[in-house]
């Protein structure tokens, strides 16, 4: 292993998410704003527990109570009158469901002067829920999409649908509160109707675009959940304001200042980066292949999320996978690497942020005895990257605006 290069990512990895925390972002977002009644708090997400953290700090006991809903060891200790509840992601569990009824006891009864303050994250989608079907049947449709290599607005799509939380209908529920939303942003182009399903915002999509991706995909529902699919979502909400604060945009200039601060002339490929994951590490390794001969410190950067067909049963996750799928490529290079890791800090059902792969991860695997087409057929870039030092393991950071992919050399 390049011990520099590794040095390198490890350090583009830490200052950049550390530039994306959501503890400024809420901040900025609670800055001026007015409150003529009660406060109520409801935080979901993978940086549910850090976002309702901050606005903990910001407003005190103006706050008269909160649910903060997040993924299992992401809540980092109490916050006083917050209740906490960790709970299944990607796939939602009993936990998604307790955690979300918790917050709907709490805005139930509200009057028009009073206020439901919103912390929505990526990983809302399956941390956020009340299904009209049964838990059972929910899991497995998600299993289903997850599967196919469906992408995020074809998923969301779908679970807006089952979902009595979803696509708007949580800001109806609330009602005549009014609803101060602050969004951290994990789909490309920021659609706030698809992050995390759009709780609290006005459906862009149709029935008819629902019904259209579970032919595309060949769902297997039943009759019930087939009905849901042609019901429509609220198209229009009066009693919410919505504020954007942190998305991928900012997580790749901020690699990009750490990668100039080491001596790397940056170059931003793309922030909406939106492939199958073995396709964009690919792609990161011809890059790397056809600049191999400039004599320049060079640092492609790519943001967004990439999406994995199963066709295995192994462990791993998308960002593991993209690095993975890049070693064939860069194995005749010098001095060349390929990195991908989830803002969040877990990469897929891990405990991996992502994977990192040099020119020498090819033999270190031969000499391990592991084919990386054999690894890639069986999606199973954990146990492979584990076995050379090839994982990235940041722990659960607080936020998530996607994943950062990046391609180094010099």
């Amino acid at each position: 292993m390049n011990q520099l290069l590794r040095s390198h990512a490890d350090v583009i990895v830490q200052e950049a998410i550390a530039a994306v925390l959501p503890d400024a972002a809420v901040r900025r977002a609670l800055k001026g704003l007015d409150f003529p009644g009660r406060v109520l708090l409801v935080a979901a997400g993978k940086a549910a527990w850090q976002m309702a953290k901050a606005a903990s700090e910001v407003l005190g006991g103006r706050i008269e109570k909160g649910v903060v809903v997040t993924k299992y060891d992401h809540v980092m200790g109490p916050i006083a009158n917050f209740d906490c509840y960790e709970a299944g992601h990607p796939i939602p569990d009993e936990n998604s469901f307790k955690g979300t009824q918790a917050a709907l006891d709490l805005v139930t009864g509200l009057k028009p002067e009073d206020t439901v303050l919103f912390l929505l994250s990526g990983g809302g989608s399956a941390l956020f829920e009340k299904p009209f079907i049964s838990g059972e049947e929910l899991r497995d449709i998600t299993n289903q999409l997850l599967a196919s290599g469906a992408d995020i607005v074809e998923i969301n799509t779908i679970r807006k649908r089952l979902s009595q939380v979803k696509g708007g209908r949580f800001a109806l529920l609330c009602a005549p509160a009014r609803v101060e939303a602050v969004i951290l942003s994990d789909i490309l182009g920021d659609p706030l109707d698809m992050i995390a399903s759009g709780p609290t915002c006005p459906d862009s999509s149709t029935s008819a675009d629902a019904q259209r991706i579970a032919r595309k995909y060949k769902l297997k529902l039943s009759e019930t959940a087939a009905g849901l699919l042609s019901r429509e979502t609220p198209k229009v909400l009066d009693n919410v304001h919505t504020q954007v604060n942190g998305s991928v945009r900012e997580l790749c200039s901020a690699a990009a200042k750490v990668c100039t601060e080491l001596g790397y002339e940056p170059i931003l490929l793309t922030d909406q980066l939106c492939c199958q994951a073995k396709e964009a590490g690919s792609f990161l390794a011809s890059i790397l292949k056809t600049h191999a001969g400039d004599g320049k410190a060079l640092a492609f950067i790519a943001g967004g999320e990439t999406v994995v067909k199963l066709t295995g049963h192994g462990k791993g996750g998308r960002n593991q996978e993209l690095a993975l799928a890049a070693a064939a490529g860069i194995s005749g290079l010098k001095n060349a690497a390929v990195f991908s890791v989830g803002s969040d800090g877990t990469d897929g059902p891990t405990d991996a942020a992502g994977g990192y792969v040099d020119v020498d991860t090819m033999s270190e695997l031969a000499a391990q005895g592991l084919s990386v087409d054999a690894v890639l057929q069986d999606n199973d870039a954990y146990h492979a990257l584990q076995r050379i030092g090839g994982l990235i393991i940041t722990g659960p950071t607080g936020t998530n605006v996607n994943d950062v992919s990046m391609a180094l050399i010099r």
